[in-house]
């Protein structure tokens, strides 16, 4: 397996973010943890061509590179801000811009930030069932994080630190298997 990646994919559209932050935090976990190249992105990254495309080709060079390493990595870590009670709506148009099978198989590890605990099902309600329908392999452990378990946009939670230790782990887990038991490890 050449150079097996993780790659974060944020949909916020503001720096700094906080969903960001937590997303490359956990990103950085699972490449330490299993030797594996790391990348983090958001929608800033995707550039201007995303607003208007209406299919993957649509993307300029930049956005095409970007959706390129998300479908290509061999753990993807995805997290969204809180809006209205769901994902922000520039994060789902991303995702459909991918082909349908795309996804399928991949360990998916789910994210999400909200101003309080009043979101926290966003990771059952809205991000499994959206990586459910790409039969990706979303994680068994999704984590939701609040302003509070913040400090300067810097998680600082215990539990919250934990839970995402939880999934980092199951992340692991699942690229033994993918990879048949052998050990990964970056070139």
């Amino acid at each position: 397996m050449p150079n097996p990646t993780v790659v974060g994919f944020s949909g916020n559209f503001t720096r700094p973010s906080k969903t960001r932050g937590f997303v490359e935090h956990v990103v950085r976990d699972i490449a330490v943890r299993n030797n594996l190249s790391a990348s983090t992105y958001d929608i800033e990254d995707v550039g201007a061509s995303l607003g208007g495309a209406r299919w993957a080709r649509d993307l300029d060079q930049q956005g095409r590179d970007v959706l390129d390493k998300v479908v290509n990595a061999d753990v993807l870590v995805v997290g969204s801000p809180t809006y209205k009670g769901s994902y922000t709506g520039l994060f789902k148009h991303f995702f459909d811009l991918l082909d349908p099978s795309a996804l399928r198989g991949k360990p998916v590890l789910l994210l999400a930030t909200g101003g309080g605990e009043r979101h926290a099902l966003i990771v059952e309600h809205q991000l499994r069932p959206l990586f459910g329908f790409f039969e990706a392999l979303a994680l068994p452990t999704a984590v939701y994080a609040t302003d509070k378990d913040f400090a300067d946009g810097v998680l600082v939670s215990e539990a919250i630190r934990k839970r995402a230790a939880q999934a980092v782990d199951e992340a692991g887990y699942a690229l033994l298997r993918r990879t048949g038991g052998q050990r990964v490890a970056a070139e």
